[in-house]
């Protein structure tokens, strides 16, 4: 039970917009929208330890190697190793490439203004980041302002900024291509009139154009409202603003109701142009939207997220590198387990799944077929993920994760009664030992189970198998057995392989009826699998394998290994009896 029982005491609900005739809801996104990574600002300020100069320039590095091209890199008011930062990417040679925007960000203080404008001197794009907190809450209790106030203020900063960048009367100030982008600092609590009232006012100080717009960042600061009441908040915006053609706006989702995500796609919906947020979500309290999530959301729509992440375990080590903060295992897309299933059910419709799709492939080998697969909404190959890990086996698995498994270790297909025997082996051992079973142990049971080896009790030391056809097809077979240290040369002529070998190895107490047979070319066709049922009756019976490159050889190790089982068995029969 929560401290309160009516918390309406104490909470109200957050206000929403009125909006006439809305227009998101039956809007679709058909293409990627401008990306602002603000990981080295935003998501470093977070940390508990801020990354140092050389990890921010690996995190840097890996966001221009994946695409972004407008990063934020500092606060270069905020201290002196945040100014050092920028600098040196300025001042190096090589490092920022000449189709990137750096975005620097500054508190509407003049002194910390002209701070941050010295940092970037000498840039070749700069996107210049200016904040003020618009909401009623704020302007009335932090700033203690009227709304004139307030936008009086933002006008003077407009005009400051104007002498000092792109009317300044320093050449090299004027070199470098200036953006400005205003963020209204708690938006999602602001009136959106008012909201609109200050944004005309900086837009015409600032006076953008067509070919270089303003940004104004609507960010949902602390969320407050589900993601539906954002987009009604951003679509009045888009409609209100004047010059909707020189203006590009941007959101900033926040995660605190963990809605990130939603409000941004939503936002998108509503009219915003770009989105800012950080690699897995990074940010203060619950974090920013996550760009990866949101990238590959548009991915498996079939839209292009200009972005690649086509390393994504790549980029999650860096991340975890130097935030420090692990992946959750499920996070969307990055998580280790996000393209894992425990389940039998999962495993059964997954296994189906990539079976007709190798079908699939091999009758249309020109074009990528499309990808519908029960349960995994994209290809993990496309993130540069192995298939073997898709499926997991534990205690609740069935034959499907397990015969997965197998195909993935040997590229063989267990027979459907084999899969079943050795499945109830495998769930055994799982619930003996209360942990997931890897594939080395799938192996090792498998190989314990139903290989020869080459054990001591009975040892192939070789094996010669020649047909010759005549009016009938003859089969002789030579094999050297050694059985406890003495070897044994047998032989046997018969029609068939199977039966001959059978034959040859009576005399070793190997009288038993072959009840079920399967040959196998592994799926690099350089290995043959024989699978040999042996038994007295069906309740008597056990399974042996075979694998080589000769089919003699491979049939001759499957019976030798399903032979010891059934005498072994018969051994303990006896004694159990």
């Amino acid at each position: 039970m929560l401290r309160l029982c009516t918390p309406s005491e104490k909470y109200d609900p957050s206000p929403r917009p009125y909006v006439y005739s809305r227009k998101w809801p039956t809007q679709s996104l058909t293409q990627a929208p401008r990306w602002l990574s603000t990981d080295l600002r935003d998501g470093n300020q977070a940390l508990v330890q801020p990354m140092n100069g050389d990890l921010k320039l690996r995190y840097f590095q890996t966001l221009i190697k994946l695409g972004y091209k407008e990063i934020e890199v500092s606060y270069p008011s905020a201290s002196q190793t945040e100014f050092d930062f920028t600098r040196y990417l300025i001042s190096t040679p090589g490092i920022v490439p000449d189709d990137t925007w750096i975005q620097v960000m500054a508190p509407c203080r003049d002194e910390l203004i002209q701070r941050t404008i010295e940092a970037v001197r000498g840039a070749r794009k700069v996107v210049l980041h200016i904040h003020l907190s618009t909401s009623d809450l704020f302007r009335e209790i932090v700033y203690l302002m009227t709304k004139g106030e307030m936008i009086d203020l933002a006008v003077r900063c407009m005009r400051m900024i104007r002498e000092l960048t792109k009317d300044s009367l320093d050449a090299e100030m004027r070199k470098t291509e200036w953006t400005m982008e205003f963020t209204l600092e708690n938006f999602q609590d602001t009136s959106v009139e008012f909201a609109l009232e200050i944004c005309e006012a900086v837009k015409a100080a600032w006076e953008p154009t067509t070919e270089n717009k303003i940004i104004f960042n609507l960010p949902s600061t602390v969320e407050i409202s589900m993601p539906n009441v954002f987009a009604d908040q951003i679509e009045l915006f888009c409609r209100g603003i004047s010059e909707r053609e020189k203006v590009c706006v941007s959101v900033h989702p926040n995660n605190d109701r963990g809605c990130g995500v939603a409000a941004a796609e939503m936002a998108q919906l509503a009219g915003a142009d770009r989105v800012e947020g950080c690699l897995f979500g990074n940010g203060e309290r619950t974090g920013n939207v996550d760009l990866v999530t949101l990238a590959l959301n548009l991915y498996t729509q079939g839209i292009s997220p200009r972005v690649n992440l086509g390393n994504l375990n790549e980029v999650v080590a860096m991340v975890e590198d130097c935030t420090k903060i692990p992946i959750h295992p499920r996070a969307p897309y990055a998580g280790k387990y996000v393209f894992c299933t425990f389940t039998g059910t999962h495993q059964d419709a997954i296994r189906k799944g990539y079976n007709q799709l190798q079908e699939s492939e091999k009758h249309n080998s020109t074009q990528v077929p499309k990808w519908r697969m029960p349960y995994l909404p994209m290809d993990p190959a496309d993130l540069g993920r192995q298939h073997e890990a898709i499926v997991r086996v534990n205690s609740q698995s069935g034959k499907s994760g397990v015969a997965w498994l197998l195909k993935e270790s040997f590229h063989i297909h267990m027979p459907r009664e084999l899969g079943i025997e050795f499945t109830k082996i495998v769930k055994t051992y799982a619930n003996m030992s209360g942990f997931e079973i890897t594939q080395e142990t799938i192996r090792r049971l498998f190989r314990e189970h139903y290989m020869h080896a080459d054990s001591e009790k009975a040892r192939l030391l070789d094996c010669r198998a020649d047909e010759t056809k005549g009016d009938r097809v003859v089969t002789q077979v030579q094999l050297k057995v050694a059985v406890e240290g003495s070897e044994h040369d047998l032989e046997a002529t018969g029609s068939e392989l199977l039966p001959t070998i059978l034959d040859a190895l009576k005399p070793l107490g190997y009288g038993f009826e072959a009840l079920d047979s399967q040959m196998q070319y592994t799926t690099n066709r350089d290995t043959i699998t024989s699978f040999v049922r042996l038994g007295t009756s069906e309740n008597f019976a056990a399974w042996g394998v075979g694998m080589h490159k000769d089919t003699a050889w491979a049939v001759s190790l499957a019976i030798l290994a399903a032979g010891q089982k059934m005498m072994t068995e018969k051994v303990n029969s006896f004694f159990s009896n």
